[in-house]
């Protein structure tokens, strides 16, 4: 099974869609943490979805969605950007008991809201919030798409562990070249008839034949998908300097120096006392003038 997202849409219709399928960049985010299986399988819808919905809006840039409840799960958050690269991470509830591994999206989650960032190379970033309403995480992400973009979407998402995958439908607003009235009820309803196990383990080609074998679908080359983390040294020490000269110092006091690791990645990051004083010392000067 290879990691890619296969873009499609349907001749002569305002109607397309997109197929992810993930395993190895889903083991390589797991390989990372130990969640329960309950939080293993969340993790992997939300990497399905970070993926699509990056390459069905676009971006130029990083999307990130940001999931924060109320429930055994504090926060679930996933990134990804146009070069392919996936990254996410999860955090349990202070206290909170281990869930079943049957539990569901809202037992996990709780109340609360989905956070949806579009943070591009230029330009301004946005931010859209959805409720956490909804009974599953696909659904949530629908109404996120109806009241932020005003475009009717679906999604179909799956992960059990070692394998993750996802199925997006999207009806575009020009209705000039759509020739078929019937085409986003069809398409949607033979869509809600994917198993599981389907969306897990069919190559795209397979699943779109499965389901619209009665309809002309033209499918566009896959892009990769990986596993890839955007930390560095640089935004590590950017992260540390928001926290302020004494707390920095404090810490150094201490210890001796500083040492950190990525959240998502877990590579670890290490000043020393003469660093953290540069850090510092770079911060407080003022910004260059040009005259």
């Amino acid at each position: 099974m290879t990691d890619q997202i296969q873009r499609f849409l349907f001749d002569n219709t305002n109607v397309r869609g997109e197929l992810v399928t993930l395993e190895q960049a889903y083991a390589d985010v797991l390989d990372r943490h130990a969640y329960p299986p309950a939080v293993n399988h969340l993790l992997g819808e939300l990497l399905a979805a970070v993926a699509l919905l990056t390459d069905t809006v676009k971006l130029d840039g990083t999307l990130s969605i940001e999931v924060r409840g109320n429930g055994a799960l504090a926060l679930l958050m996933a990134e990804s950007n146009p070069g392919g690269e996936l990254r996410a991470i999860a955090r349990m509830a202070e206290d909170a008991a281990i869930p079943d591994e049957s539990a569901g999206f809202r037992e996990l989650v709780g109340e609360g809201q989905i956070m949806i960032t579009l943070d591009p190379r230029e330009g301004h970033r946005y931010q859209g919030i959805v409720a956490l309403d909804r009974d599953s995480l696909a659904d949530c992400l629908a109404d996120y798409f109806a009241q932020s973009e005003q475009l009717p979407t679906r999604l179909w998402l799956a992960a059990d562990g070692l394998r993750a995958g996802g199925l997006l439908l999207q009806r575009m607003p020009d209705e000039s070249q759509n020739q078929d009235l019937d085409a986003w009820e069809r398409s949607v309803h033979l869509a809600a008839t994917v198993k599981q196990e389907e969306l897990l383990g069919l190559a795209p080609e397979a699943l779109l034949q499965r389901l619209y074998h009665e309809e002309t679908v033209r499918i566009f080359p896959p892009k990769a998908l990986r596993f890839g983390c955007t930390c560095s040294r640089e935004r590590i020490a950017d992260a540390l300097v928001t926290l302020g000269a004494e707390e920095l110092r404090d810490v150094v006091a201490e210890q001796g120096g500083i040492e950190t690791q990525c959240h998502f990645c877990h590579t670890r990051y290490a000043f020393s006392e003469e660093e953290v004083e540069a850090l510092l010392a770079g911060a407080s000067e003022p910004p260059a003038t040009l005259h």
